[in-house]
């Protein structure tokens, strides 16, 4: 692998298209601010790529998901539409150390739900609340350069209990404006991969615009970045001889 990250940036790409207040926040596509934010963060080193639910392979061909070391996973309301054909293409590169970025409504997508093994469902409200993001581990590199707290004017509450396995590692926890907190910056390991799911992200608010949303990104992939190739998955579980020493 070489020296640079290769991230792609994959979102189902419908509320834009449907909603107007939401094409008047990100005209472009979430995917597209999002990876302006990447760019604007990580320089040269990076590379960064947008893919959107309506194009050929699920904008998830095996060719793109082999070139690519950070896989960012905005989804909403077609969490659906998304194939098992995808989803285990997807599992198979983080599984051989793949980086992934679950946002947002992404703790309902297929494969965050199938890395987890879990219902990931929460409580949710549409307030047009103030959300606090409290960084709870300032050693961890994803808080690097981080605010304590981030200050988001208005967000869309997420709330406890949220149905995930207990994090490898707990970075942010988010408090809202009606009393309520949640586990909002969650790591874990699956196989070679490393998994960031970061909660602040509704598409009815300019969070991706967020200069400090935009730095938890940017460190979110550095950290998943596996510079190390990985070895394959096995295809299967083979029976070896007993004198497989001799040989």
């Amino acid at each position: 692998m070489s020296e640079a990250i290769h991230a792609t940036v994959w979102n189902e790409h419908t509320d834009e298209q449907r909603s107007g207040p939401v094409a008047g926040i990100y005209p472009h596509g979430l995917h597209t601010t999002i990876a302006e934010g990447l760019r604007d963060l990580l320089g040269g080193h990076t590379t960064v790529t947008t893919a959107t639910l309506d194009q050929p392979g699920q904008g998830l061909p095996q060719p793109l998901l082999e070139n690519t070391d950070v896989l960012l996973w905005w989804g909403h309301k077609a969490h659906h539409r998304v194939t098992d054909e995808t989803v285990a293409r997807v599992q198979a590169r983080v599984l051989a150390g793949m980086g992934l970025v679950v946002l947002h409504s992404g703790h309902l997508s297929k494969i965050f739900t199938r890395l987890m093994g879990t219902s990931c469902n929460l409580r949710w409200r549409k307030a047009d609340e103030r959300e606090l993001v409290w960084t709870v581990n300032p050693t961890h590199p994803i808080a690097r350069g981080v605010p304590h707290p981030i200050q988001i004017p208005q967000q869309e509450m997420y709330g406890e209990f949220f149905d995930i396995p207990q994090p490898d590692e707990l970075v942010f926890v988010s408090s809202f404006t009606g009393g309520e907190v949640f586990r909002s910056g969650c790591c874990f390991t699956r196989g070679n991969g490393r998994i960031f799911y970061f909660s602040p992200g509704d598409e009815l608010y300019p969070v991706y615009h967020h200069p400090q949303i935009r730095r938890v990104l940017a460190n979110a992939v550095r950290w998943a970045h596996n510079p190390v190739p990985s070895p394959s998955v096995p295809a299967g579980s083979p029976q070896v001889r007993g004198d497989w020493f001799r040989a």
